[in-house]
């Protein structure tokens, strides 16, 4: 499929997109929390330290990922054309 703005999709089109968006929600959700018990099993253990921030700062790319905005710009087209 052409790289298309989501308002430019047929209905079919954005609910194809939402299957895909929601594996990638899905595994994102996996690894933050994996990290997040990363961190928290760092702070348990007072091994506070830089390698702390590394997870956290993972964390903060995957929260920021492009991806997720056009998630939820996904979610908020879906809901205006009554699609889901």
């Amino acid at each position: 499929m052409e790289n298309k703005e989501l308002s430019q999709l047929t209905d079919q089109e954005l609910l194809d997109e939402a299957k895909k968006m929601k594996s990638f929600s899905i595994a994102n959700a996996f690894f933050i929390g994996l990290l997040i018990g990363i961190v928290i099993y760092s702070f348990i253990e007072s091994t506070f330290g830089f390698l702390m921030l590394i997870p956290l700062y993972f964390v903060h790319k995957m929260i920021n990922d492009p991806k997720s905005k056009k998630n939820r710009e996904l979610e908020i087209l879906l809901k205006q054309r009554n699609l889901k």
